[in-house]
């Protein structure tokens, strides 16, 4: 239940309530929104980044949190390891067990690669992900009012014109296949009862194109990915993630080295084609700031890859999500799904105003949350310090009826019943949390992994790991879409490759190598990456209140 000293902003909110659903806010202009980033958004704050000193991306920047793990030696000796005691062979290894790791193992088999041949090394268990987490829905242009081209366009300019414009055509081209795919395999979208998709606005888009599944989505892609990854007889290491990628004497991708977190053993794996699939760094808490991800998001494949000479792009921009949970404090960080603010919830200041359009893009959204708690002081002060503001959820059963809340956003309804909130009847504090990493490893529109000489051979990457796709700012619902569109294309592309390659002797050649630039660059040798899981003991333990300015 809220503490006694919400009361009086609740009563606000109720009061404006009736005069809130006749007008919404207008939507911000492209000057106004420039203005507001760059004075509020957490990107924009200088002091949070620096330049990488090592590396093939060296001189770029990116977060104080991302060089730390990038300027880092490894996890082992390279001349300790025995790369002559091969434990696994596969024709295909997949480094992440989340949706696209497993929509790249699925895809592996149907391009003709045996289940038997194809492993899945995953950190967790299969499927602990920010896919199973996900809950808004997947985007995909297939009503007569849409088209991929207007998705294109909303895309590129959700993105702030950095997008790779290849990359964003396959993932809107491909997006309707997807959809039917998933059909196909007993995915359960919300329908209509005569059958029709029902379908959503999310933030920046210009048509309802959003897919969901209540407000389970990815959890119910994942279910269903994850049965017929098994079914097929799809081998899954689990509690098994890669510590270093492993390289042949021609200079090809050859498998990973990966350590078991149960016995602590070090297993070598040999594959004609890798494709990583190891997601975010949302646990890597940027700037300090809570996080929606799962506990192993820790961008072990940025490590990995970057080591390898893998390219990085647009690793200076970071997805807050506007509306975290800010109170209580037992659930802080965790998503309020944007399909809140998709179905007619408004983000209300203290006093129940109108700040800013519901369904501005989610950089624009978070900024003007932040200014209105920390620059114009009409947050809502929660009794651990934290501030916040009201989405105003009871508007949803207003417009769309009594049981929209309970029918379409149980999630939510259940997240915030279990401390005595009712969403039905009380609106919900939220505040942005570190959402989503932007950038990534650089892919061509065939999920190769690039250097600066080309595609790196046999080495594929899809999903959250690689860049390119969403530019400087991700569309919801879109990245579900990544998962799936390039987790296919990954697994096409490295069935084909494997199907010709040849694997050498077995090398880690290229982390020696790594070692002696940061030996060059004097990097304390104290550091090590990748850190696998975060730390949140004694003084690590994440602060709640966050200093934003």
């Amino acid at each position: 239940m809220y503490p006694k000293e919400f009361e009086k902003s609740i009563k606000k909110v109720e009061a404006t309530r009736e005069e809130r659903l006749k007008k919404l806010p207008e939507r911000m202009k492209e000057k106004e929104k420039d203005a507001l980033l760059k004075k509020w958004h957490p990107d924009y704050k200088p002091e949070a980044k620096r330049k990488l000193k090592v590396g093939v991306s060296k001189g770029s920047i990116v977060p104080n949190e991302v060089a730390d793990l990038l300027e880092a030696y490894p996890l082992i000796n390279p001349d300790e390891i025995d790369l002559s005691q091969v434990d696994y062979e596969a024709d295909i290894l997949i480094i992440g067990g989340g949706g696209a790791g497993t929509a790249a193992a699925l895809y592996a088999y149907y391009n003709g690669i045996k289940p038997e041949n194809i492993i899945i090394a995953t950190k967790l268990r299969h499927g602990d992900s920010n896919t199973i987490m996900a809950q808004g829905g997947i985007q995909a242009a297939d009503k007569p009012n849409d088209s991929p081209i207007i998705h294109y366009l909303d895309v590129i300019g959700g993105g702030h014109f950095a997008n790779k414009p290849d990359l964003v055509a396959k993932l809107v081209m491909d997006a309707p296949l997807i959809i039917k795919w998933h059909e196909e395999l007993g995915i359960m979208y919300d329908k209509k009862g005569d059958g029709e998709m029902i379908t959503i606005h999310g933030g920046g888009t210009s048509r309802k194109r959003m897919h969901s599944a209540k407000d389970y989505t990815g959890m119910e892609i994942m279910r269903v990915l994850r049965d017929e990854a098994r079914n097929i007889g799809i081998k899954v290491l689990e509690f098994s993630p890669a510590i270093e990628l492993l390289m042949d004497d021609d200079g090809k991708v050859a498998g990973a080295l990966l350590y078991n977190m149960e016995t602590d053993q070090y297993y070598v794996v040999k594959a004609k084609a890798t494709i990583l699939a190891t997601g975010g760094f949302g646990r890597l808490h940027i700037q300090g700031f809570p996080t929606t991800n799962h506990y192993g998001a820790t961008a072990d494949g940025l490590v990995m890859a970057y080591r390898l000479g893998a390219k990085l792009r647009d690793m200076d921009s970071v997805q807050y999500h506007p509306t975290g949970v800010a109170y209580p404090e037992q659930i802080v960080g965790l998503l309020v799904t944007e399909k809140v603010r998709g179905l007619g919830a408004q983000p209300v200041n203290v006093d129940g105003e109108q700040f800013v359009h519901p369904l501005e893009p989610r950089d624009v959204e978070a900024a003007a949350i932040i200014r209105e708690c920390y620059g114009r002081n009409k947050g809502v002060v929660t009794p651990t310090g934290m501030r916040g503001i009201w989405l105003d959820s009871p508007m949803i059963d207003m417009i769309h009826g009594e049981g929209t809340i309970e029918k379409r956003l149980g999630a939510m309804f259940r997240m915030f019943s279990r401390f005595g909130i009712d969403m039905r009847y009380e609106p919900i504090l939220v505040f942005p949390t570190l959402h989503y990493q932007n950038g990534g490893i650089e892919i061509d529109a065939d999920a190769r992994v690039l250097s600066k000489k080309g595609a790196i051979p046999g080495l594929f990457a899809a999903g959250e790991v690689e860049g390119g796709v969403h530019g400087k700012n991700r569309l919801m619902g879109n990245s579900l879409l990544d998962t799936q569109v390039f987790g296919r294309v990954a697994g096409i592309n490295a069935a084909k490759y494997a199907k010709k390659a040849k694997i050498g002797k077995l090398s880690l050649q290229h982390t020696k190598k790594y070692i002696g630039e940061l030996k060059k660059a004097k990097i304390k040798e104290e550091r090590k990456a990748p850190i696998l899981l975060p730390d949140y003991r004694e003084e690590k333990v994440l602060s709640r209140a966050i200093d934003i300015l």
